[in-house]
């Protein structure tokens, strides 16, 4: 084989394969068979003249050689992805496919309906919705974009603040009416907190009041759950007290099954964030939706955008 063998789809393959370190779930993610991705790799390094890839048993790894040119492959997909959007002019931005990660319950309550409204603006761009809490590493798992709840330390991404989400204590009728309501914060550890297990220090309720006073409440409670779509069904269930963001809620406040108990103690806010892979923020696509999200984000109940 000579050079004209690296083929743009050997090299997706590659930068695949080094960034998830396995050949098979590359496989299930391109939709081919394990020996096809084998025979790009094989072909490819062939082509080069030195192995790209160390292989074991139960992962893959870059040689030095491949880590240089992963690199150098990461730039001349995105500049030939970048020539086709300009080449195709406004067209180009409205066709491919965007994956985005985002936190579950926000994503299922109120992401998702962005998402049609852009994708009925922009018809041809297709979507892959991930939805989890965990913090993924996007490159691995070929992600261009997520959302995320929280503080957020990966600096080798792009950040963009979305604002901050308010929340709110909340209890259901029925539990306030069964074991009273709470006339002070002093009065919660007496009662049922629903807790979210993958929240550290969960069992103690940080809360400021109408003075802008602080107060650090202990927190117990016989159900810990780490979704908010779970945390959400056991309030209305009256299973008991809650610190939940406004945005969960929101509806269920609207019609009556949860109230907001101590108003003017509030848990403190949370940032919301919009991290994008820096390799994928020039593709047109991915700018439109970063623009749509960014300018949409503020009209889900709760969201505070920065000034």
């Amino acid at each position: 084989m000579d050079k004209s063998d690296v083929t743009l789809e050997r090299m997706r393959t590659f930068v695949r394969v080094a960034e998830r370190g396995s050949l098979s779930a590359v496989a299930r993610e391109l939709g081919v068979g394990q020996s096809t991705v084998t025979r790009h790799l094989r072909e490819l390094e062939e082509a080069i003249g030195v192995p790209l890839l160390s292989r074991t048993t139960r992962r893959v790894t870059m040689t030095d050689e491949g880590s240089r040119y992963y690199a150098d492959s990461i730039q001349i997909l995105r500049l030939v992805e970048q020539a086709g959007d300009e080449a195709r002019g406004t067209r180009g931005a409205s066709a491919g496919t965007i994956r985005i990660s985002c936190t579950a319950a926000l994503g299922v309550l109120h992401i998702s309906r962005l998402i049609f409204a852009f994708q009925d603006r922009y018809p041809d761009i297709g979507i892959d919705l991930s939805l989890t809490d965990e913090r993924i590493d996007l490159v691995r798992e070929g992600v261009d974009i997520a959302l995320r709840l929280g503080p957020l330390t990966d600096s080798s991404m792009k950040l963009l603040a979305l604002g901050q989400s308010r929340r709110l204590l909340v209890a259901a009728p029925a539990y306030l009416s069964a074991r009273g309501r709470p006339a002070g914060p002093q009065d919660l550890p007496g009662h049922e907190g629903i807790r979210m297990s993958n929240i550290a220090g969960s069992d103690t309720l940080a809360l400021q009041g109408p003075g802008g006073e602080r107060h650090a409440v202990p927190f117990g409670g016989r159900f810990r759950v780490d979704h908010g779509l779970a945390a959400r069904e056991a309030l209305v269930a009256g299973r008991g007290i809650a610190p939940a963001h406004h945005w969960l809620v929101d509806d269920l406040l609207a019609v009556g099954r949860l109230e907001v108990i101590l108003p003017g103690y509030a848990p403190p806010p949370v940032p919301l964030s919009m991290l994008i892979v820096p390799e994928r923020a020039g593709i047109a696509r991915v700018r439109l939706l970063v623009d749509f999200l960014a300018e949409r984000i503020g009209g889900i109940p709760g969201i505070q955008k920065p000034r």
